[in-house]
């Protein structure tokens, strides 16, 4: 009779959960990974304690203290039913997935429907992480080289309602989401990886369900180095005892290591500055420094050097100028190594020069220059351009010639004076030119005037003939030259007798005749003609 009574009580309250499945009081979705411990509750209105409570599952009742008895088939020992009407379940598996219908009698005669969605999943497991071309270091950390392709890969074993990301945390972001995939297997690459790409990468695989993630992270460094070499340079000292020399290597990473000269140890430091005593130094002499690096192989290290030098001013040794102007005395040193002091210092004992109203210095780029003001005759001495590093001293000697104000017109009176004295010779030589034309234009030269023998034939004819004929020729002079037919004529048009001369020259004399028989008689002819 009790077993009829409990299968209508069971069925009555199957209908009412029935009758009210599709509205109950609250609905909820609850998640656990296997083992872990659940509390499914029914009444969240309050702190009341229900009456009675029941819980079912597969229309199987698996807790209740009220009238319904749990099916002895469905009797679990993990499931406890609390005061408050929850259903604990300890080391909930996969087969607790379900739903579970809860029904509770308040005290103040309400009933109470729950309705519980329980999702057991498992996973995610564990996850692994693979970068790949990279160098483990003794701390497990990966190392890269700048400008590679790096390919990241995270994997897991797989499980269902599962995510796989992958994120980054560097040193201007933090947890960047780079991608993400539903599947058991996540594959990412950064092509030309650079400094800003170090950091930590992590791998996380997250269940959708439980929102249980399990992460792996990895660090990666990526090293680099400048493409340039280190930079050496040599560095003023406090003293000129000692030479200061500068070796830096800036941009890589990690710090490099650097060294002077073939001895010592290397240091880890991307400057070093070293101080050579400089007793120990020459002219000339080269000093090398020396980087090593975890990207350079050995034997590949990256070196630069510096070389000594003495001074050497340079400038013009004499200088001039007049009195009451002023002087710049230029001085210009830039070889030496290390770089020299320079001073300019006045005299054979080369006291030093104060900068004032007389003296003024300046400094243009290498040139020291020193302004004299108002030249006086006491200028008029040796200045030093003096070059000290730590390896010598050179000096530049310049002597100051001052000239008095009144030799300033000298220059210019003997060039009037060799003007004057040059158009003199010219007007002289032009005026005898002038006065011994004619004789030049008849072909007897500049001074030979004397010397020609000529013969002067002058004829009056109103026909304007010549004759020719009738002239005797003269014999040949005893200076050796011809002697020259002239021919006078006179023009008839005009009033004034006017007289034109012609110039032959007289052909070498014929040796057949005689030349005494014509002699006395040719002068008289001659004196005759020229008298006419």
């Amino acid at each position: 009779m009790n077993i009829v009574a409990s299968l209508a009580l069971l069925q009555l309250f199957l209908s009412a959960a029935a009758t009210v499945s599709g509205n109950f009081s609250t609905e909820t979705v609850q998640s656990a990974a296997p083992g872990d411990v659940v509390l499914l509750q029914c009444y969240t209105g309050g702190n009341l304690t229900p009456v009675w409570t029941t819980w079912m599952k597969d229309s199987h009742v698996i807790a209740s203290d009220g009238e319904l008895h749990v099916d002895s088939s469905a009797k679990d020992p993990r499931l406890t039913l609390e005061l408050n009407g929850s259903l604990s379940i300890s080391k909930v598996t996969s087969e607790d997935t379900g739903s579970f219908l809860c029904s509770s009698r308040l005290p103040d005669n309400r009933t109470i429907n729950a309705h519980v969605l329980l999702q057991v999943t498992s996973g995610p497991y564990n996850v692994t992480t693979v970068i790949y071309p990279t160098v483990v270091l003794p701390n497990r950390t990966l190392v890269t080289e700048e400008g590679k392709s790096v390919s990241f890969k995270c994997s897991t074993r797989p499980s269902p309602s599962q995510q796989l990301n992958l994120t980054f945390s560097g040193a201007s972001n933090n947890n960047t989401s780079l991608t993400f995939t539903p599947l058991p297997i996540l594959e990412y690459t950064i092509e030309n990886i650079q400094p800003s790409n170090q950091g930590v990468y992590t791998c996380s695989a997250v269940n959708t369900v439980s929102n249980r993630m399990v992460n792996n992270s990895t660090e990666l460094l990526v090293y680099y180095i400048p493409s340039r070499r280190p930079d050496c340079m040599s560095m003023k000292a406090q003293n000129s005892s000692s030479v200061q020399l500068n070796c830096s290597w800036f941009g890589a990473y990690p710090t490099p290591q650097l060294r002077w000269g073939k001895d010592g140890d290397f240091q880890v430091t991307d400057s070093l500055v070293v101080s050579l005593n400089s007793s120990t130094l020459k002219d000339r002499q080269t000093l090398t420094c020396t980087a090593r690096h975890e990207l350079l192989k050995n034997g590949k290290e990256r070196s630069c050097s510096v070389t000594l030098s003495l001074p050497f001013p340079a400038g013009e040794p004499m200088v001039s100028v007049l009195e009451g102007t002023n002087v710049t005395l230029s001085c210009r040193e830039f070889t030496a190594v290390p770089a020299a002091n320079t001073v300019w210092r006045k005299g054979q004992s080369q006291e030093p020069i104060v900068p004032g109203s007389k003296y003024v210095l300046s400094v243009e780029g290498p040139d020291l220059k020193l302004t004299i003001v108002n030249i006086s005759m006491y200028d008029e001495v040796y200045y030093f351009c003096r070059s000290e590093n730590a390896l010598g001293v050179r000096e530049l000697e310049v002597f100051l010639t001052v000239k008095a104000s009144s030799s300033a017109y000298t220059g210019a009176v003997i060039g009037v004076f060799i003007a004057a004295l040059i158009t003199g010779c010219a007007f002289i030589v032009a005026k005898i030119l002038y006065s011994r034309r004619h004789t030049i234009c008849l072909g007897g030269g500049f001074m030979q005037a004397e010397d020609r023998g000529d013969v002067v034939d002058l004829v009056e004819s109103d026909d304007e003939q010549i004759f020719q004929d009738a002239v005797p020729r003269l014999p040949p002079l005893t200076n050796g030259h011809h002697t020259t037919l002239v021919q006078i004529h006179r023009i008839p048009s005009s009033d004034d007798h006017e007289v034109i001369v012609e110039t032959h020259p007289e052909p070498p004399e014929q040796k057949d005749e005689p030349i005494e028989e014509k002699t006395e008689e040719s002068r008289e002819e001659v004196e005759e003609l020229v008298s006419f």
